[in-house]
């Protein structure tokens, strides 16, 4: 079994920075995309950032510049920093990872973080 957990979140004063982590944890053999999403309430879960195992970053238009993701393959880690956070950056961050194991390769997601951004 697989686990995703998720640390950083909190609260934050608009212009203000944070950095979450996600550790993957469990029957690991490789790690290939690591992904983070979000969760306003109310809202739909939207995209925010990608990266694959060579590196390769992608973000969503509304945190291009502001928002970088990053990975530690030694530690199964993936991080968002989040810089010059906005109000509607208020959300639940997940991570998601699509893991190889012993019996192939599947998608989870962690629990979630809390952001929530003061204006």
């Amino acid at each position: 079994q697989v686990q995703l957990v998720e640390s950083g979140g909190g609260l934050v004063q608009a212009g203000g920075s944070l950095r979450l982590s996600c550790a993957a944890s469990g029957s690991i053999v490789s790690i290939s995309p690591m992904a983070w999403y979000r969760q306003a309430t109310g809202k739909q879960r939207e995209y925010v950032a990608r990266i694959n195992s060579g590196g390769t970053t992608y973000y969503a238009d509304p945190v291009k510049v502001r928002f970088t993701i990053s990975r530690d393959n030694a530690k199964n880690t993936v991080y968002l920093q989040m810089n010059s956070l906005k109000a509607e950056d208020t959300a639940v961050y997940y991570c998601k990872a699509v893991v190889v194991g012993v019996g192939g390769a599947r998608e989870y997601w962690g629990q979630g973080t809390q952001v929530t951004v003061s204006s």
